[in-house]
């Protein structure tokens, strides 16, 4: 794809120009190895790196234009652009650059602390099961027609967000499902992106060594709903911050969903075991039979927030609740482990204080006799949530296992001590090896019991010095349990 500068920059407000704008741009990039002849490099001054440093290197690499908040010296050879807002002016050129391909498709964005992954999994297979043709771009993997990647962030890049979007409007797809972390948000990753239908999930303490605080952290989550032109609002109506939206959203098609009968879609009678859950969706003064394989409340959830974003896309509530009987759960997500051992093992993504609780309430509600976890926190992460981590876990299991997640550059020793500040109970054993934390906990279980090993889900690596090491918590608890009861069998 070849677009002219002028053209690229058209209407965008630049602070300077260096250079001429009578040349073409062939590529965007915002890293330097990836600059070709004739590219548009970003010099993105982020957190850790500082873009202007390679601009040089991209240079030589042929980039013709160079976009950055610091002016540059003109050199007769190249353009420079200084821009007020790098990131602004990313998802600008981006959105521009691919001819802005949201306009081609109905785009879903699902925002929160938990559950995002999950419920932009269960309106993909919704939206598959109704015959529709669907792009997905979550945490694990991105879906664009024909292929699939592996996704390296919940959200991509303004420029990788736009070349996913381009590539599903080539592949004629009707809907895209697609996660927005706060960090995007904060970022402006997909602003410039049309945004039929909005969902709020939920708000609790994470990244706050990014945010400082719950307020800023809230703030980049509302913008996907008060900063875009979205045509439906979908909002938890049982979560504190999503009242407060709903407050707020006066002039907007508003959808809002959980257990309270005010909300326009709410669940009740709700039964829960280890086979799934059985409740009953109320909209529009009916009541509709739901059963699922799904686990817990937290996926009635999540089952009420995808069932919501349907209705937003103006699917009648019949037929989307007639896919329900058939979603599977998404990778890492309350994922059942079954090896045939007589209690259940259950894998999740869970690494912040509100979703471990909610995570293990849920579990305490199912029909084990022991709730036993493994549990630990990331390294470079906000620190202080470890302690609530700690208390939460010790609280509501039986025994608990405290062992190493992804402690990236700090000593695993070090995050454990934070964990262990909040612990109450002497119900727990360190276990610094997570191989060994897993082994120890299966050996530990009896029949009846429920093993909950979550943090990591459907990662299967862990980061430990900027390296990432293959380990995968579902392989390690299938092996295991064969070899536990293979060698029972002998």
């Amino acid at each position: 794809m070849v677009v002219k500068l002028k053209e690229l920059i058209d209407g965008y407000r630049l602070e300077s120009i260096a250079g001429s704008l009578d040349c073409e741009v062939s590529l965007l990039c915002d890293d330097s190895r990836k600059a070709t002849p004739d590219s548009m490099f970003f010099a993105v001054k982020g957190t850790r790196v500082d873009g202007n440093s390679f601009i040089q290197d991209a240079l030589e690499r042929g980039a013709r234009v160079v976009v950055s908040e610091e002016g540059q010296i003109p050199d007769g050879k190249h353009t420079f652009l200084k821009v007020g807002d790098i990131y602004d002016a990313m998802a600008f050129f981006s959105d521009r650059f691919y001819r802005h391909p949201s306009g081609a498709f109905r785009l879903i964005g699902i925002t929160g602390t938990n559950g995002k992954t999950t419920t932009a999994g269960l309106i993909y297979q919704m939206l598959r099961r109704l015959g529709k043709t669907a792009g997905l771009i979550g945490t694990i993997r991105y879906i664009t027609g024909d292929s699939v990647l592996k996704a390296r962030l919940t959200t991509p890049t303004a420029i990788e967000f736009q070349q996913l979007l381009s590539r599903m409007r080539d592949s004629s797809i009707q809907y895209v499902i697609s996660e927005v972390s706060s960090h995007a948000l904060d970022q402006k990753r997909v602003d410039y992106s049309d945004f039929d239908v909005a969902v709020y999930t939920n708000l609790s303490r994470d990244h706050l060594d990014y945010h400082n605080d719950m307020e800023a952290y809230f703030r980049a989550k509302r913008r996907l709903f008060f900063d875009f032109p979205v045509s439906v609002a979908v909002i938890n109506a049982d979560d504190p911050y999503g009242s407060r939206m709903l407050e707020e959203l006066k002039d907007k098609e508003v959808i809002s969903y959980g257990l309270s009968r005010s909300a326009t879609i709410h669940a009740d009678r709700i039964t829960a075991s280890t086979e799934g859950i059985r409740c009953v969706f109320n909209y529009s003064g009916k009541g509709y039979d739901i059963t699922t394989g799904l686990l817990g409340l937290i996926n009635v959830y999540n089952l009420l927030a995808a069932t919501s974003a349907l209705l937003g896309l103006g699917f009648d509530i019949n037929e989307v609740v007639s896919t329900i009987a058939f979603l599977e759960p998404a990778e890492g997500r309350m994922e059942l482990i079954d090896e045939g051992q007589p209690f259940t093992v259950l894998v999740d993504y869970a690494h912040t204080p509100d979703a471990l609780q909610k995570l293990l309430e849920t579990v305490r509600g199912l029909d084990g006799k022991r709730v036993i976890t493994v549990f630990g926190c990331g390294g470079d992460r906000d620190r202080g949530k470890r302690p609530l981590m700690g208390e939460v876990a010790s609280s509501l299991s039986d025994m608990l296992f405290i062992t190493s997640d992804n402690p990236r550059t700090e000593p695993p020793e070090q995050i454990i001590d934070d964990i262990l500040k909040g612990v109450k109970n002497h119900n727990f054993m360190v276990v610094v090896d997570r191989k060994e934390a897993i082994t120890k906990a299966i050996q530990e279980c009896q029949p009846g019991d429920v093993l909950v090993i979550a943090g990591k889900g459907h990662e299967d690596y862990q980061e430990i010095y900027d390296q990432r090491i293959p380990f995968d918590d579902r392989r390690v608890v299938r092996e295991v349990l064969r070899q536990r009861f293979s060698n029972a069998t002998r």
